[in-house]
């Protein structure tokens, strides 16, 4: 029986967990560190226990916390979400010592496919097609350097016990192995708990097509149809779809009957994910199962009609799965993008800050938001980017694109950088929208995907102009068509003229003389759109007034412009010229160089991790090291000088 359940997790998942067992009549328990106290999972929850600590190995790792979390509540299962502890084979056995349920597979299928490398074996045996790759326990360089220069360049590296594009690098040559090698084995460590790693082949050009298993205790297992993840930056997916673009009834009945067996060959029980690699000549090989709910599990819900979570409940309870293989429905076609708070001008680095302002797209048919946060939640650094999940589903998958499209379009983010923008560009792009997939499409296509930034139009700097002195409190009166307010100008009489006004947005500033429009135009704030006419051609722009802040919507892109005090401008200056700074929150977890030392232009500095990822800040030019401000193991902010140069 489970009239109590624990999430031994944050965010998104916790939530869209939480909300399935509530609609069971369970009750929830959230955990959360010690800077989560006032996250959205912790607010929804009926009971909420502190871990104390702020970084995931403070928290969010620490089992005998969760455990005694969960008897301290009278739950009497655990939920472990994706990524921290859900594939943990120890957290998995101790919750059953424990005399709680844990519902994921038992600890001895997370053992058998949560080492890729142990995974990879076990295919192999099973005669399961595997890409070329070295698996071994040994894991110094020279066996790495060995077993790449027998797979041939390029090759990838792969944390054995990890997944999320964490603990993952491709090496174009022998030079650049042992630095990628050392770097992911870190990142694996922080983020797994395990730094071993495994090589394989890196092939070109493929799709990442993935099949959704589930298995009750009773030995029944089946598969709810596929899932296209092709669309990938860094490996960590951007798009996923059900079912896949083109694929035949009969490559699909292939793939899911190999992907049961491979759950059989393990005495798997619960949900699972067995992901494939699949080329242009259809041929599929093993990558790695999953051991957990994915974090794309609702495009399988969408276009199945069934709820996941659910299944796992009555799984754990002992319940024999609802379904046969034959009866597993297909309805139509899904389409999820994962929403993160990253900023794609900066090589997609993650974003930290506060959500001043966050609107999420209208509910309706076929629409899904699946996210963790909300208005004036703060996106720390210690923890994944991601803010959510949003998911259309449509009769055909041109509908279904177009109605994600236009839920992307409703949301409104604004005080933390995100990657809308670069989601929508993808999504209305001409290849997606032709289901040309394959795991090279954003590198292939960065250019439309990732245009250069452009100086802003006079007509954009007015409307901006105009939000800001209608959104002034003393002159809105939106309520009163037949005031002065409502007339052509939208301006009130005995305003000005022309009034000068400084702003700025994406780093450009401007003198922006307001204008009163002229007779054939009008500019009317009508509640948060800013409604503008001209010549009989009504347009609307969402415009969002937080004090000296503005959020205007522009050619489909929230902008972000403020009031700024030029005076105040011309003051602020670099104290340390040719410092670098941090890009991100973070802690030092490297620091390369020493003061005096000579450095060539592109030489790694300093090694910064932040939620769960490192980035390498490095030389912008040749030049001496003239002073360090930071230290491994370090915390630093956004903004701090981290590295002093100097020219040689």
């Amino acid at each position: 029986m489970i009239n109590t359940l624990l999430i031994a997790n944050r965010g998104e998942i916790a939530c869209r967990v939480m909300r399935t067992a509530k609609a069971l009549g369970i009750t929830t328990v959230a955990v959360h560190s010690a800077i989560d106290r006032h996250a959205r999972h912790v607010r929804e929850a009926d009971i909420a226990v502190d871990l104390g600590g702020a970084k995931p190995a403070e928290s969010y790792l620490l089992v005998d916390k969760l455990i005694a979390a969960a008897k301290a509540t009278g739950a009497q299962a655990i939920h472990p979400g994706y990524g921290f502890l859900s594939e943990n084979a120890g957290f998995a056995r101790a919750i059953e010592n424990a005399g709680l349920l844990f519902l994921g597979p038992p600890a001895s299928a997370i053992d058998a496919m949560g080492s890729k490398s142990a995974a990879k074996a076990l295919m192999e045996a099973a005669g399961v097609p595997l890409v070329p790759g070295y698996h071994g326990e040994a894991q110094d360089v020279e066996t790495f350097r060995v077993a790449a220069e027998h797979i041939g360049y390029p090759v990838l590296l792969k944390a054995a016990a990890g997944g999320g594009g964490k603990g993952m690098k491709v090496v174009e040559r022998e030079a650049e192995l042992a630095h990628a090698l050392a770097s992911a084995q870190r990142e694996a460590q922080s983020s797994f708990g395990d730094s071993r790693m495994l090589v394989e082949k890196y092939v070109l050009k493929p799709r990442h097509v993935e099949i959704q298993v589930f298995a009750d205790q009773h030995g029944n297992c089946l598969y709810l149809n596929e899932r296209d993840c092709s669309i990938q930056r860094r490996h960590q997916k951007v798009v996923e779809e059900a079912p896949a673009p083109g694929l035949s009834p009969e490559l699909r009945k292939a793939m899911g009957e190999s992907a049961v067996r491979a759950a059989q060959a393990i005495g798997y029980v619960g949900a699972g994910t067995v992901e494939f690699l699949l080329d242009e000549r259809g041929d599929f090989f093993f990558m790695e199962m999953n051991t957990r709910l994915q974090v794309e599990h609702p495009v399988t819900e969408a276009i199945t009609g069934l709820d996941l979570v659910a299944w796992q409940i009555r799984v754990a309870r002992g319940e024999p799965l609802p379904l046969t293989q034959a009866e597993v429905p297909l309805i139509g076609h899904a389409i999820e993008v994962r929403l993160y708070a990253e900023d794609p001008d900066n090589d997609f680095l993650p974003a930290t800050g506060t959500l001043n302002l966050y609107r999420e797209a209208a509910a309706g048919p076929g629409r899904r938001v699946d996210s963790g946060v909300a208005q004036g939640d703060t996106v720390s650094p210690f923890y994944d980017p991601m803010l959510g999940k949003l998911i259309a589903w449509g009769e055909t998958r041109e509908e279904a694109r177009q109605r994600l499209l236009a839920m992307l379009g409703e949301t409104a983010i604004g005080g933390v950088k995100t990657n809308l923008a670069f989601l929508q560009r993808v999504l209305a792009h001409p290849a997606l929208a032709a289901a040309e997939l394959d795991t090279g499409f954003i590198p292939r296509y960065q250019e439309q995907l990732l245009p250069p930034a452009s100086a802003l139009p006079a007509e954009f700097w007015q409307l901006a102009a105009h939000a800001f002195a209608l959104s002034e409190p003393a002159r809105q009166r939106e309520d009163d068509q037949h005031s002065s307010w409502a007339v052509s100008t939208g301006w009130r009489a005995g305003l000005p003229t022309e009034t000068d006004l400084h702003l700025t947005c994406a780093g450009e500033q401007q003198v922006v003389r307001l204008r009163s429009t002229g007779n054939n135009s009008a500019i009317q704030l009508r509640g948060e759109r800013l409604v503008v006419e001209h010549n009989g051609t009504r347009r609307q722009h969402l415009a969002i007034r937080q004090g000296t802040t503005l959020y205007l919507e522009w050619q489909g892109e929230l902008r972000t412009v403020r009031y700024f005090d030029p005076i105040a401008e011309v003051e602020a200056s670099h104290h340390h010229h040719g410092g670098l700074t941090a890009p991100m929150n973070g802690s030092i977890v490297r620091v390369l160089v020493e003061a005096g030392q000579n450095v060539e232009a592109g030489a790694a500095l300093v090694v910064l991790e932040a939620m769960k990822m490192e980035h390498s800040i490095r030389a912008p030019q040749a030049g001496i090291v003239k002073a360090l401000y930071c230290a491994e193991g370090e915390m630093v902010s956004e903004g701090t000088i981290l590295v002093e140069l100097e020219e040689a």
